[in-house]
């Protein structure tokens, strides 16, 4: 039985005190209530994570830490990266790759990506390893077969043998920060088709376990169509993470 996630991108938007103040206000929205199983992470920038970790350590707050990206080396003269032992630190032990905002701004490929989600898995760290088509491919009627062809990129050669230990988040970019999101049967038929791909790679037994979320706009008013899918099994969320009881508010409509 796959156990839902919330995951928050807070993508480039909130200083280290604005950090804070919003992950205080989660803990805040979040504590005594009983989530049903829903798992919460919050990935806000890495000039964050220290201080959002250390709110959930002194809160004892309902989610866990990750990041937004990462860099597959170990250290070296690597200006700006952050490696994986560097997250590991902060106990960040989630990580998001592969975002459509990183291939298309900063010409991430799938090569990079396997190599993200192997350096991570090395260190513990959870990947949420994102994959999506633009507009033009889903108005060509591709969709499917463009994100089958990114997964069995993203994955090539990798060991999993816990399921809950690798995520894949679904986006369709054409949805993300438009205000359109994909219908929850459109969610359906590619996180269906993302689940049958694992199970080629990796066995329907693991295929089972790993889950696949939906990115795109989900916000509270859609959160409950979405995960009543069965092949959905919870959301990366952006705008709507940013509001602590927007956020909170979607964790219990998700759990419910």
């Amino acid at each position: 039985m796959r156990n839902l996630m919330i995951a928050g991108n807070w993508k480039m938007n909130k200083n280290y005190t604005e950090g804070v103040e919003l992950a205080q206000g989660l803990a805040d929205a979040l504590a005594g209530k009983d989530l049903n199983g829903v798992e919460v992470v919050v990935c806000p920038p890495t000039v964050d994570l220290k201080g959002v970790s250390e709110v959930i350590d002194q809160t004892n707050a309902q989610f866990s830490l990750g990041a937004q990206n990462v860099y597959f080396e170990e250290s070296g003269a690597f200006t700006g990266e952050t490696a994986p032992s560097m997250l590991e630190a902060v106990n960040a032990t989630y990580c998001i790759i592969g975002h459509s905002e990183r291939r298309g701004y900063f010409g991430e490929t799938d090569e990079d990506i396997n190599k993200k989600a192997k350096a991570l898995m090395t260190h513990g760290i959870v990947p949420i390893s994102c994959c999506g088509e633009p507009l033009e491919v889903r108005e060509a009627g591709k969709h499917v077969e463009f994100v089958v062809d990114q997964i069995k990129a993203d994955t090539e050669g990798l060991e999993i043998t816990d399921p809950s230990k690798y995520v894949i988040a679904y986006e369709p970019i054409w949805a993300i920060g438009t205000g359109k999101t994909a219908t929850a049967d459109d969610a359906q038929e590619v996180c269906g088709a993302i689940r049958e791909t694992l199970a080629e790679i990796f066995g329907k037994e693991t295929a089972d376990g790993i889950r696949v979320l939906y990115g795109g706009s989900a916000k509270p008013g859609n959160i409950a169509e979405l995960v009543a899918k069965p092949d959905v099994d919870g959301a990366l969320v952006g705008g709507a993470s940013l509001k602590a009881e927007d956020f909170s508010q979607m964790v219990i409509k998700a759990g419910e």
